[in-house]
């Protein structure tokens, strides 16, 4: 189950290479915001990897606020990781399979909108902390447990399975981590809204989001499901709201 499961993961990643970037706004201020956060403190030049790279919307924001250093884009999409240019270092790797060996241990590696992909994201979590060179960095964002109620209120309300992917809580990532080594810590929710609640799910679709271990609705119970979405301004709009971490960890 799991090996189908990732590389449901993986394709879905691979056929929407092309249209991530016009897609991906949720994923785009995240990455930039993440980047930001990571220059005010003083992180170490060296061996720097941005894990889970996608088309490199971290690694380039990494890049320009620190000009000097170049990040490492890794991913296991070989579509994805030909979007970059030739220019970067780029590698092929499915972080399932743990880090990769380098010739020097990493003084940062950043990932955002990727942990939650993985098997057993608190397993790898401490095992990127682990892997830290001494004073190494992990800047980590990821949408987290409470993401997406209003998903949840409809599902609920139609008597519907709610097929959004099952995400890690908050107190189990930093239950693997020393808590003197958490420097940035913080929570935000972000609100996004539109006509049609299919306007806000679309876009999961043309980023390879979509990828789900429960069972799939038929096109008549997405449509039962959506009559459930609830209103949530009086514009007549409709959100959902993602609870994304950001967390800046040292070792």
């Amino acid at each position: 189950m799991q090996k189908t499961w990732s590389s449901q993961v993986n394709k879905n990643f691979n056929e929407a290479a092309l249209s991530y970037d016009k897609s991906a706004s949720i994923q785009k201020s995240t990455a930039l915001k993440l980047a930001k956060i990571c220059s005010h403190h003083s992180i170490k030049h060296g061996l720097w990897v941005d894990l889970g790279s996608g088309t490199g919307l971290l690694a380039k924001s990494l890049e320009d606020l620190h000009p000097n250093q170049h990040v490492v884009r890794l991913d296991n999409s070989k579509k994805m990781i030909d979007q970059h240019s030739e220019k970067s270092a780029k590698q092929l790797w499915d972080l399932n399979n743990g880090l990769p060996k380098w010739s020097k241990k990493p003084n940062l590696l950043a990932s955002s909108f990727v942990l939650h992909w993985l098997d057993n994201p608190q397993k790898k979590l401490k095992g990127w902390f682990n892997s830290l060179s001494l004073d190494g960095w992990i800047a980590l964002a990821i949408p987290i447990q409470g993401s997406f109620p209003e998903w949840y209120e409809a599902a609920e309300e139609a008597n519907s399975t709610c097929t959004a992917l099952d995400l890690p809580s908050y107190d189990s990532l930093i239950r693997v981590i020393p808590k003197k080594s958490i420097l940035y810590d913080k929570n935000e929710v972000i609100k996004q809204t539109a006509k049609k609640a299919t306007s806000l799910l679309k876009p999961m679709i043309k980023v390879g989001a979509q990828s789900s271990k429960k069972e799939q609705l038929s096109i008549s119970d997405w449509r039962h499901l959506l009559s459930f979405w609830p209103i949530s301004n009086n514009d007549q709009q409709v959100s959902l709201s993602w609870s994304i971490q950001f967390l800046l960890i040292k070792r």
